[in-house]
């Protein structure tokens, strides 16, 4: 069946329906859960005449449609390649466990959305590394794709693999399945990446002459060209290449000027429910704040602004061509947007009219305003979320994460003038120096924005009378590229215990009632751990895991530790060498090699000034010396 909708308010759209080939029968359609996953077609899909584009290249979201949709990152390059007349560019997700099944009986091969045509046809796979636990996912992948999971069996007729996102700041755990990885932000280097694949292609080149020339372009990864080599400790000793023309180190790709990029002004439209249904406008990139246990922090600095006036039209054209209802800003720290007032201005203004709401997530506790909130509560309302992180002053100052308690105090007290009643709070456990001390603090500070509500809004004016405070802490998972990277991560019973201690410190206080507690699951964090800073040793563990049934590990109905568990013991690699372990500070780590602007030496005295409690100015205050000003642009003071 071909469903083709035309972009209008969502209350008015008109759908033509004609017959179309399906790679998935009608009888397989009918017995699997949400069969608008497979059809393709959505709104603002592209498709091409295949016999008119040079390069097909498959781009993969390895998990369930409906969290694939929601990611900007692939809506960006799906649109640039797009854009581009001799590429066509497909969308592929993790099938569900119940199609998994029936394509694996029925051997039918996965297949991207929009032709409904073999992934193995095609000339790219691109798979985006958003989170350590998709990493069976992407096996599932290659497996149902017929396309052999290690790269080294691959022959001349199999799509070159392509890893790109945050977990290729460090690839090592999953280097085995790649045959490349683009190390930064999509759109810099792809043509150049897609040319050369042309031109190889034309003169009769193999796979390994195209990896050969891939691996001389700036921030393309060839993990198949270097080796690593242990000492008895099994620590990394040296890093060798294959060839001498190889680089020794694999900078990152960057955006330099964030309002001429590409962006998705007709992003594709599901016809089901996904996580995030609704138009996203990227305000920045990057953060100042420098927090030391974020990666996302130190990886996409320089902070890079997008023009006001751009993001006004990109609003006003997005909206228009998808119907959505919803329009989020999407940055790591909204609240620091140079042109943030007047951005909402004119969305109120343009949106209100329209009864579109308006979400605003990342933003910080200090710098929250009665001002900004009152433009925002006439249009609909849902809850805030504010992270302090942690509950103590004391660890909040280890963290970097430059909040006093009484500036979220007062924070507080102005969301709920604003009429908010509902407020989620995020904090971690198990982070660098803590204490009981420290851990009592989160329900003690719960404690505190309970009260501070009761304080502040009179008893006429509490809708329902009363407040809801949820308060969730996950578990801190040391990551590459932090001033973290160094620390010691807890055990699955010390994560439990310290959840269980947060539990009781709640229950202990006078509010609550109005507190509500939730912990993420132990088990996962410590294999999310051992994946952050692995190498490639680790590999052979996800390949077991995999072939003993391991899937879809993000999700806890899903997640069977005591597999995982029984195959580090029988792959004979140790659980806590990548966990409970600490770093010394001259060790080489798996991820060194890359280049992501930040310098180890500053992530060294970060670390240092950690243990010591000393705060770092965020970076519109005082540079901090980071290295990141290298890259020319953005806020850092060379690029002025």
């Amino acid at each position: 069946m071909h469903i083709q909708e035309y972009a209008g308010t969502a209350s008015n759209i008109h759908v033509e329906v004609t017959m179309r080939k399906t790679a998935l029968r009608e009888e397989i359609l009918l017995k699997v859960e949400k069969p608008a996953r497979y059809i393709g077609n959505e709104v603002n899909s592209v498709v091409k005449d295949k016999s008119a584009v040079a390069v097909r290249f498959a781009m993969c979201f390895p998990d369930v449609y409906e969290i694939g949709m929601s990611h900007l990152g692939i809506q960006i390059l799906y649109s640039l390649f797009n854009s581009w007349e001799d590429v066509w560019c497909e969308r592929v997700y993790s099938p569900w466990v119940d199609l998994d099944r029936i394509m694996r009986e029925e051997k039918i091969p996965l297949f991207a959305l929009e032709s409904q045509e073999p992934v193995k046809e095609m000339d790219f796979l691109g798979i985006t590394l958003q989170y350590e636990m998709c990493y069976t996912n992407i096996l599932q992948i290659l497996d149902l794709a017929q396309i052999p999971l290690l790269a080294a069996e691959r022959g001349e007729d199999m799509p070159i693999v392509i890893g790109g996102g945050p977990c290729t700041y460090n690839p090592e755990p999953i280097a085995d399945f790649f045959d490349l990885f683009y190390i930064g932000e999509g759109e810099t280097q792809y043509r150049r990446l897609l040319d050369w694949y042309l031109a190889n292609k034309a003169k009769g080149g193999s796979r390994k002459d195209f990896l050969r020339g891939a691996a001389q372009i700036p921030g393309i990864y060839v993990p198949q060209f270097y080796e690593e080599t242990y000492r008895e400790d099994g620590t990394i000793l040296s890093r060798r290449k294959q060839y001498d023309d190889l680089p020794d180190q694999i900078r990152k790709e960057i955006v330099t000027d964030m309002t001429s990029v590409h962006y998705p002004l007709k992003p594709v439209v599901p016809f089901i429910k996904v996580t995030q249904d609704r138009v996203v406008l990227e305000i920045q990139r990057g953060c100042i704040r420098g927090c030391r246990f974020c990666q996302a922090g130190q990886i996409y600095r320089p902070v890079r602004e997008r023009d006001v006036d751009k993001l006004k039209e990109y609003a006003v054209e997005m909206l228009k061509n998808t119907g959505h209802e919803e329009i989020s800003l999407s940055s790591l720290s909204s609240s620091d947007y140079s042109r943030l007032d007047e951005l909402l201005d004119f969305l109120i203004e343009d949106c209100g009219q329209k009864h579109t709401n308006i979400s605003l997530p990342s933003l910080r506790i200090d710098a929250f305003s009665l001002d900004v909130m009152s433009k925002v509560q006439d249009v609909k309302k849902s809850s805030l979320t504010f992270a302090p992180e942690a509950g103590s002053q004391r660890l909040r100052d280890v963290i970097n994460k430059g909040l006093t308690e009484e500036v979220i105090l007062k924070g507080a007290a102005l969301a709920f003038e604003g009429g908010w009643t509902r407020v989620k709070l995020y904090f971690m456990l198990g982070l660098p120096t803590e204490t009981e001390e420290d851990i009592r603090g989160i329900g003690e500070l719960s404690n505190k924005i309970a009260a501070t509500f009761f304080e502040t809004v009179p008893k006429e004016k509490r809708v329902n009378g009363k407040v809801q405070i949820v308060a969730s802490t996950s578990f801190f998972i040391p990551k590459p590229f932090t001033p973290f990277q160094w620390a010691p991560m807890c055990t699955k019973e010390t994560f439990l215990e310290k959840a269980y201690q947060t539990k009781q410190g709640i229950m202990q206080q006078l509010n609550q009632k109005s507190i509500k507690y939730n912990w993420h699951e132990a088990d996962v964090s410590v294999l999310e751990g051992v994946f952050a800073r692995g190498d490639r040793r680790v590999a052979k563990v996800i390949l077991e895991a995999y072939r003993r049934g391991c899937l879809f590990d993000a999700w806890s109905e899903y997640y069977k530790n005591d597999v995982w568990m029984s195959c580090f013991e029988d792959c004979g690699v140790d659980i806590g060498f990548y966990t409970t372990r600490e770093r010394a500070d001259n060790e080489l780590f798996p991820w060194d090699f890359l280049d992501c602007g930040v310098t180890k030496q500053f992530l060294l005295r970060e670390w240092k000034k950690a243990q010591e409690g000393v705060v770092s100015p965020n970076c519109k205050a005082q540079c901090q010396g980071c290295g990141a000003g290298s890259f020319q642009c953005g806020i850092c003071p060379s690029a002025s």
